[in-house]
């Protein structure tokens, strides 16, 4: 179990994962390029928030399938459902204070400015 925080702490989690992360990415789509968050997945039901739900927002944009979630009070990017499988969470690495997001290896690139969803 791993705890989860944003940046003023108003807003915390608790993430079931194993220490050794299965995948950890970044996104080069038009949002993720400008948050510049390393991030890792989990199903939806290991993440929960404990903390702060009422001060969490959601931004949507383009096919508003994806759910972007931020602190209403720091603005940092906390955890996000992506359209290509709702059933995910994305969590923004940087959130976990014993993961030192510089001194990872072996980050993949997920190609969101080219995404399959968006191929006709």
């Amino acid at each position: 179990m791993k705890k989860f925080k944003c940046h003023c702490g108003a807003i915390e989690a608790e993430i079931k994962t194993s220490d050794n992360l299965e995948k950890i990415l970044r996104c080069n789509c038009s949002l993720c390029k400008r948050k510049g968050a390393v991030m890792s997945m989990v199903k939806n039901e290991n993440f929960k928030i404990t903390k702060g739900l009422d001060k969490l927002r959601l931004y949507k944009f383009h096919t508003k399938v994806a759910n972007h979630y931020f602190c209403s009070i720091c603005g940092i990017y906390t955890h996000h459902n992506p359209r290509s499988n709702p059933a995910m969470t994305g969590f923004n690495l940087g959130c976990i204070d014993e993961i030192d997001t510089f001194n990872l290896k072996n980050i993949l690139i997920n190609d969101g400015l080219n995404h399959p969803l968006d191929k006709k």
